[in-house]
């Protein structure tokens, strides 16, 4: 999609991945324009400010870590992140505060109870292979987090997530 439309454009690029394009040659503020407008149109935007896209990178390397990769490393969350984008922790954690007005430790939490929600729910996991499988260290401190966050403990949430599959079976 995004290829496609940068060749509608004449625009020539060196790379494409998930979230970046890199260009061969600047690109001027009238054409910047137009492939904003088509992109948005099909749903996507361009983003050109590099706090931005600084800070999406990051909570790409944070929902991949979490959501897709088989085991969440072992090392520190901001060692790992540090390394895969090749930027001072401090910076980026900074940074991530002053755009998303979050720290980048909370939204690694948030991130790690949606997972543990979907494990719960969808998985045949009991909570100590869940609190293994996203680093936690005890199944008492995932249960704690858990509770901050959704106002349930998890095994409240697995009730009623079997109620509900349950009352979906029977429509």
């Amino acid at each position: 999609m995004v290829k496609s439309e940068l060749e509608k454009l004449g625009i020539h690029q060196t790379n494409i991945e998930l979230g970046m394009v890199e260009t061969k040659e600047e690109i001027n503020d009238d054409l910047l324009l137009e492939l904003k407008s088509n992109l948005a149109k099909s749903g996507l935007e361009l983003m050109d400010d590099n706090k931005s896209i600084l800070v999406d990178r990051i909570k790409n390397v944070i929902i991949e870590m979490i959501h897709y990769s088989e085991e969440i490393p072992k090392v520190n969350y901001s060692d790992y992140i540090a390394e895969k984008l090749d930027y001072d922790y401090t910076y980026l954690s900074n940074l991530f505060s002053e755009v998303r007005g979050i720290t980048i430790q909370h939204f690694i939490i948030k991130h790690k109870i949606e997972r543990a929600k979907e494990l719960i729910l969808y998985k045949e996991l009991n909570l100590t292979e869940i609190a293994y499988k996203l680093n936690y260290s005890s199944v008492a401190h995932l249960s704690n987090q858990f509770k901050k966050v959704t106002g349930h403990t998890p095994s409240y949430y697995k009730k009623i997530g079997q109620k509900r599959k349950c009352n979906l079976e029977n429509l």
